[in-house]
């Protein structure tokens, strides 16, 4: 069998004194789109966090693509090839639409397929480039997460982490981001969706992570869990 692309085992960590995650185990498998769910302060960010570098681990192993990237600093991280892109969007202000997404690429230096790239970006999201020379922090809020998603696509990662995709978005943008994440899906991307919104992620991910007070509550194929009585109450409505 096939080894995740990411694995997590015993997995903790948190803030100082402050414990947020306990003894967390995840897989994600390449190609894939999988989703980490649950209510608000569960530990679903500081989850991706950690993968990312920017929250120390306290114990735990984190392996990617064969390779132990526990405890390394963000710049590693992304050098490996996991990219994140963070709740709240996190464009920089007083640079550009393109600017913002060439900086997804910054380690790079095949400028022929950087450039082909950001043509793909832009035509994945065409009101980026209508705004390509617009300062980005002045988009709305669903064109900063396209801009966001494209920023983190640009670096060419093996698996992209989008934390909090729906937050303060109309549905109808919501619709927007989930079609364009299934066809970057498409062209092999793996993709780890943290969303506070159960319903949304499900109809995006094949599988699903339930995360309830730092901890791991279960998990399954989003078919299955959809169909479990317990969530359908705690999360869908139903």
């Amino acid at each position: 069998m096939d080894k995740p692309l990411l694995e997590i085992t015993g997995l903790a960590s948190g803030y100082g004194d402050v414990q947020v995650l306990w003894s967390i185990d995840l897989d994600v498998k390449d190609g894939e789109i999988a989703c980490i769910v649950g209510s608000n302060g569960a530990g679903k960010t500081t989850l991706l966090r950690t993968i990312s570098g920017l929250v120390q681990q306290s114990r735990g192993q984190i392996l990617f693509d064969g390779q132990d990237i526990t405890g390394v600093g963000p710049n590693k991280v992304l050098q490996s090839g996991i990219a994140h892109v963070p709740e709240g969007r996190r464009l920089f202000k007083g640079l550009t639409v393109r600017d913002n997404l060439l900086l997804g690429a910054y380690l790079r230096h095949d400028r022929v397929e950087i450039q082909q790239d950001l043509d793909y970006i832009f035509d994945l999201f065409p009101i980026l480039k209508e705004r390509a020379t617009q300062d980005a922090t002045t988009l709305s809020g669903g064109e900063q997460q396209m801009c966001a998603i494209g920023r983190g696509i640009m670096s060419r990662p093996k698996l992209l982490m989008i934390d909090e995709l729906s937050l303060g978005l109309a549905p109808a943008l919501v619709d927007r981001l989930a079609d364009a994440l299934v066809e970057i899906n498409r062209r092999g991307q793996t993709i780890l969706l943290v969303e506070q919104d159960v319903m949304a992620a499900f109809e995006l991910a094949s599988r699903a992570f339930v995360i309830e007070t730092g901890r791991i509550a279960t998990s399954g194929t989003t078919a299955a869990l959809s169909d479990d009585p317990k969530i359908q109450q705690a999360y869908l409505g139903i």
